[in-house]
């Protein structure tokens, strides 16, 4: 596997871990929902995730990572379409789709 891919695979890895350590371990949306400071912080992750499953996805098409169209769409509309993403998307992204790709993520670089 290419170094810039594994470096992706670890910009991915360390962007959920950044997210989760925003959270409190109770998640709490209404809580979320009012820091704005932690919503701009998980948001720019999302960013830096879709963009470096993007990088890996136009460098080697045999690397599967599920949802990766969602996932680049999503870092798209953050960075471009900002006003149509609403807080209950990221909080679904956040509490149900990382876990998951966090677990893809750990299989992807345990082969490197």
């Amino acid at each position: 596997m290419e170094t810039r891919i594994k470096t992706y695979l670890l910009d991915i890895h360390t962007s959920i871990d950044e997210i989760d350590s925003f959270l409190p371990e109770k998640r709490d949306f209404f809580s979320f929902q009012n820091d704005l400071k932690t919503r701009k912080a998980v948001e720019r992750n999302i960013e830096i995730i879709g963009e470096a499953v993007n990088r890996i996805v136009k460098l080697d098409d045999s690397i599967i990572i599920n949802n990766a169209k969602r996932i680049i769409g999503t870092r798209n509309r953050l960075a471009h379409e900002y006003d149509i993403i609403s807080i209950e998307i990221i909080w679904t992204i956040v509490t149900k789709e990382l876990p998951n790709l966090k677990e893809e993520i750990d299989l992807l670089l345990k082969k490197i």
